[in-house]
């Protein structure tokens, strides 16, 4: 028996978890860009509501609150690289939902190297099959694909 296997828990509920916190991300970043929220107030207000807690918990909303912040503070270097794999497609004319999923997912290629890119592209469809509609899937798929080729992640 191992160590994770004891504390009850597997790693499906780990992703499932980890799936959970990227969607309070996204929520989070929906405030900060539509609401024009300071990413400080988004954060106390969005574990104030009804739910928050049973939604993410533990590491699981420190892993939200970094990939929220993270991707606040890296938009301009974020932007840029969507903007190129997205040919005739200016990013600000993009459905708001479907920039912030892509946002988080380029953020995660850079900066969380452990996450193997196929994970990270999965999560964003999924994220895009939760807030967004069909036809963003495919939208999505193509541009974060396009993003992991020229950053050449595995």
């Amino acid at each position: 028996m191992t160590a994770a296997t004891a504390r009850g828990s597997n790693p499906r509920s780990a992703r499932d978890s980890r799936h959970r916190a990227r969607e309070a991300a996204v929520q989070m970043l929906y405030q900060w860009e539509v609401g024009h929220v300071p990413m400080p107030e988004v954060f106390a207000s969005f574990w104030e509501g009804p739910g928050a807690t049973e939604l993410v918990s533990g590491e699981h909303r420190a892993f939200a609150v970094e990939l929220a912040a993270g991707v606040v503070e890296s938009v301009e270097k974020i932007d840029p690289l969507i903007r190129e794999a997205a040919e005739h497609w200016r990013v600000e004319r993009m459905n708001v939902l479907d920039r912030l999923i892509m946002r988080l997912a380029v953020y995660e290629f850079l900066h969380e190297s452990e996450t193997p890119a196929k994970v990270i592209i999965n999560e964003a469809l999924d994220l895009a099959r939760t807030f967004s509609g069909d036809e963003s899937v495919g939208f999505i798929n193509g541009i974060l694909d396009a993003i992991r080729r020229e950053q050449q992640r595995a």
